[in-house]
């Protein structure tokens, strides 16, 4: 059956179309760390930052998280910029990222309230990991014990080299992350922030007409299947192999998408994104000597 709709029902066009989109964002996410990065007294190249973020999310799809420490080691390399300090500015776009999902949570909730929690009844266990999560006592009583051992032992620690040391590379993640509030071109970096996620969304939606059985999908359809397979994404698997199939097709289910038809959605679209990714990550490893070769 998927061999049969690989081979002749799948429109390539919107494929090709949903990667170019896909690309888009990639670079838009470059220019917005660069927008981040301008505050600490560095300039560096757009595409040197390309390269970085494409590198890391090819580590993310090795070991999961690994992507925002590899694409900060890769530009502290070539562009002599503090490690720590780009550390931070990656903490910084991972809350705004955070909003911008949470703002997309909320126009679905909005639009589709009766289609989510159609989804969350049908799926129980999804709700209840959710809930599990927020309030694990595992996650309360570690940051209760950890704000009592730093008060508790404070004193001590900041006698020793090893904490002056802590203490140096703290400052300088800190200056990263406050970063957002020294950029000079605040309506750029809002633009980015925005541009990133409407790309995420049409990169998801424009696959949809690349099959019959999507096609003839409303874009509010397209936002309840892009949120839900969004959080599908932070599970700490590798490229949300799995989860993210998973809430796709829960969520195509919603709108009269067979099972059958949602897993063949699912893996193509899931599949040609990682692609992509690959593809342009092993690139990026080979091109960055290449385009520093003179440093």
């Amino acid at each position: 059956m998927m061999k049969k709709v690989l081979r002749e029902d799948v429109n390539y066009f919107w494929v090709w179309v949903s990667l170019l989109i896909g690309i888009l964002s990639h670079i838009s996410r470059a220019v917005r760390w660069n927008l981040l990065i301008e505050p600490l007294g560095s300039k560096p190249g757009l595409f040197n930052t390309f390269l970085a973020v494409m590198t890391g999310y090819l580590m993310n799809l090795v070991i999961p998280r690994m992507g925002e420490i590899s694409r900060c080691g890769v530009l502290a390399r070539y562009e002599k910029i503090s490690f720590a300090r780009l550390i931070g500015t990656v903490v910084t776009e991972r809350i705004i990222d955070v909003l911008m999902l949470l703002f997309m949570t909320l126009l679905a909730l909005l639009a589709q309230s009766g289609y989510i929690l159609s989804f969350l009844r049908q799926n129980p266990a999804v709700e209840q990991k959710v809930t599990d999560m927020i309030t694990s006592p595992v996650l309360i009583g570690g940051l209760v014990a950890t704000i009592i051992l730093v008060v508790t032992l404070r004193k001590r620690l900041m006698r020793t080299r090893l904490y002056r040391k802590i203490g140096t590379t703290i400052d300088h993640l800190k200056e990263g992350i406050i970063s957002f509030r020294h950029v000079r071109k605040k309506g750029a970096m809002v633009f980015h922030s925005f541009f990133i996620w409407i790309m995420y969304y049409l990169m998801l939606y424009t696959a949809f007409f690349a099959f019959d059985f999507t096609k003839g999908l409303s874009p509010l359809a397209g936002l309840t299947t892009f949120v839900m397979g969004s959080f599908g994404m932070l599970a700490p698997v590798q490229g949300g192999l799995g989860t993210w199939h998973f809430m796709t097709k829960e969520s195509l289910a919603l709108y009269g998408v067979s099972n059958e038809n949602g897993i063949i959605f699912a893996f193509v679209a899931h599949t040609t994104m990682n692609l992509l990714l690959i593809i342009l990550g092993l690139l990026s490893l080979m091109a960055l000597p290449w385009a520093n070769r003179e440093k």
